[in-house]
């Protein structure tokens, strides 16, 4: 290229100096140590042991509302027509309030020994599929349970209410606390299973 006066001058490039890197900051330097990722994975297993001592608590009380509904219905014999054994709905309702402490009783047993022993009595994938669909089927269990023996019991309270009807409701209730309670630990149990890495 040409000036317009018909000189010609060369062009000059001037680099600038290079900068010297400044020192990393105290967060570059806790990152690049590993220092955020322990502070992450401390953090996930507080999470995890919170959720397991959650899903312990929940499925405890369902054990024992579980119990006092099985053991309030089966002792509600008062002769004549006033004994749960001959109304199909009570002996319903008594069959899964037994299934319930069952299926809690154990998940509870096996979460105790996990907790204390730190030994797994299941592989982790067979487990978080266990806690899933157990506590949905039993959860839903009771609560079909408890809905089939409510109606009877408003048309026996209708008549007359009397220790029957109250020891039946009292079953009733207790199933569907029962009911909550796994249906809480239902929910942190498909959250566990959600967050499975081969899933």
């Amino acid at each position: 290229m040409s000036n317009p006066d018909g000189n010609s001058s060369p062009k000059i490039h001037v680099q600038s100096p290079p900068v010297a890197p400044s020192a990393p900051t105290e967060s570059q330097r806790t990152s690049a140590t590993g220092g955020g990722g322990i502070a992450g994975i401390l953090r996930q297993w507080k999470r995890e042991d919170l959720m397991k001592r959650g899903s312990l608590a929940l499925r405890g009380i369902a054990l024992f509302l579980s119990l006092i509904s099985f053991i309030v219905m089966a002792s509600n014999k008062h002769g004549d027509r006033r004994d749960f054994d001959k109304y199909e709905e009570y002996r319903y309702l008594l069959a899964i309030a037994i299934l319930s402490s069952l299926y809690t009783g154990g998940q509870a047993f096996r979460q105790i020994h996990e907790l204390s022993t730190a030994k797994q009595l299941l592989k982790p994938k067979m487990a978080a599929i266990i806690d899933f669909a157990g506590d949905q089927i039993v959860a839903y269990l009771l609560m079909s349970s408890a809905s089939s023996a409510v109606p009877l019991t408003n048309r026996f309270r209708e008549g007359s209410d009397n220790i029957f009807t109250d020891a039946s409701a009292a079953a009733i209730s207790m199933s569907i606390f029962a009911f909550l309670s796994l249906a809480a630990s239902a929910l942190i149990s498909g959250y566990k299973l959600s967050t499975q890495p081969y899933i």
